[in-house]
């Protein structure tokens, strides 16, 4: 690289700085480079106004002079484009899928599966873990992730909620209210509201903004409140489309949590539903004969005609017996029977699944948004008969203490499809994959398994997920990430691949 005259100058008036910085030692090499080009050296001592035979030239502000400065600013320079490439190559990986599986709607496409250089992305959970979450003094319990920041809660037995961020591990805040175990937490379809249940028989409501308080306290079961749920709004809701208005009293306003009733299950047999904005019990549900220890929710899914309204997937014009268009709610518990309600409608009965052995510590729907879904049918694909395939939004999941996972299908009455019995002790937390190709569980034997439905086999499996049992897990729907909690107080992110 050939220096111009400009260059040059201002390079032989650097050094001639510094030289003459270093004293008496270098006065001599100062002078020869003086004699070399008078013209360069005279610029910097009639720019100083010294005379350089007596005195140096004065340096830069902070004292150093600017030949030094610049040659401590290369290796700064260099370690920060280091740091940003290493940043770079991070977020790429981090969000990978919104190139390598993005929708039509910009969105990542994991129902779809995707590609990534060529060979199809499965986006199920690898070692190792990207973050390992630890700030809790006990047992995590519970745990949700926001529908949309990049934010996760986990619950306790400390009694406290903690919020992380697991793109970066880094912890937000604890939310203290609960005075015993925290056993459910859940985010609103809006992530505006967080929803809690404790031993200490109450369900709090928090804001998940501003100053992340408490705005409501609900209470009315008789013992542990074992699971909490925000029940996800029906098609064509008025409150989807309300203007957000704070409600009276600190409640909490439909439109703004896009949902208007939470559900409960408790230690005294029942399953209840609670109206967000009056904090009154709306229905008590006491089918179940024992502890009803947890729940799962699911939206609704309508199909859009040639003239783009909405309308129930159950009309004439697709299946008669489909349960698309309900929302629904699975309950169960020590009795080892699962009921599947309408969560509107008279919150009637849609199934009732037996087949568990023991305990039923978990349930599932296909992982999917809480929001209502449509899905454009056209006249011709309506006509066509129904599948002998069960629909993967029709798939429940669940976990037993008999240390097995049972698929089921909640359509026409509901039955089992299949029974995956890979786990050594009890299985404590199940997930459908949003693809409806997979099943993801843990359980006691520290393991996370994901199971392959089509093969009815285990894919694949996670050794020392944790370090003791593994109690929890929960996926986002849309991006690459899975959540797993345990016995050892942690809690740990996956990254999907």
């Amino acid at each position: 690289m050939v220096l111009t005259d400009r260059q040059r100058t201002d390079l032989h008036a650097g050094i001639y700085e510094y030289l003459l910085s270093r004293g008496a030692d270098f006065a001599d090499v100062a002078k020869a480079l003086a004699a070399a080009d008078p013209d360069a050296c005279q610029a910097k001592s009639n720019a100083t106004g010294d005379d350089t035979s007596k005195t140096p030239p004065k340096r830069s502000s902070d004292g150093t002079p600017l030949l030094e400065k610049k040659w401590t600013a290369v290796p700064r320079l260099q370690k920060r484009v280091l740091d940003l490439e290493k940043q770079l190559a991070t977020n790429a990986k981090h969000h990978a899928h919104r190139n390598a599986a993005l929708g039509i709607d910009g969105t990542a496409d994991m129902a779809g599966g995707g590609s990534s250089g060529g060979r199809e992305r499965r986006f199920l959970p690898r070692q190792p873990c990207s973050h390992t979450l630890q700030s809790h003094s006990a047992g995590i319990s519970a745990l949700s992730v926001h529908p949309i920041y990049t934010m996760t809660a986990s619950g306790s037995e400390d009694g406290t909620i903690k919020l992380w961020d697991y793109e970066s591990g880094d912890y937000l805040r604890t939310l203290r209210g609960h005075t015993n175990v925290v056993t459910g937490v859940d985010f609103s379809p809006s992530g505006m509201y967080l929803v809690s249940c404790s031993t200490d028989l109450s369900i709090k409501i928090w804001e998940v903004k501003d100053n992340f308080g408490c705005v409501r306290t609900l209470r009315g079961h008789d013992h542990t409140v074992s699971d909490v749920r925000f029940v996800p709004p029906p098609l064509g809701a008025i409150y989807l489309n309300s203007v957000v208005e704070k409600t009276a009293g600190g409640g909490v306003d439909a439109a703004s949590a896009q949902a208007k009733f939470v559900i409960t299950a408790s230690r005294d047999g029942t399953v209840k539903f609670w109206d967000l904005e009056t904090g009154f019990c709306d229905a008590t549900l006491s089918d179940h004969g024992d502890w009803v220890r947890c729940l799962a929710v699911r939206g609704a899914k309508g199909s859009a005609g040639a003239g783009g309204e909405s309308q129930k997937s159950d009309s004439v014009d697709v299946v008669e017996n489909s349960t698309d268009s309900l929302v629904l709610v699975a309950s169960s518990g020590n009795d080892r029977t699962i009921f599947v309600y309408n969560a509107y409608d008279k919150r009637e009965k849609v199934a009732e699944l037996r087949g568990h052995d023991h305990v039923v510590e978990s349930l599932s729907f296909l992982c999917t948004s809480m929001m209502p879904q449509e899905q454009k049918v056209s006249t011709a694909a309506s006509a066509r008969p129904k599948s002998s395939t069960a629909s993967p939004w029709d798939y429940l999941a669940s976990a037993s203490r008999d240390r097995t996972v049972r698929l089921w299908s909640v359509a026409n009455g509901g039955s089992c499809l299949m029974t995956f019995r890979a786990h050594e002790n009890w299985v404590r937390g199940v997930l459908v994959h949003p693809s409806g190709n997979y099943v993801l569980s843990c359980g006691d034997d520290r393991t996370i398994r994901v199971f392959d439905i089509k093969s009815n086999r285990c894919l694949r499996t996670i050794e020392d997920a944790h370090p003791h049992f593994v109690t929890c897990i929960t996926m986002h729907h849309t991006l690459p990430i899975m959540i797993s909690g345990g016995v050892d107080n942690s809690v740990k992110c996956w990254q999907l691949d």
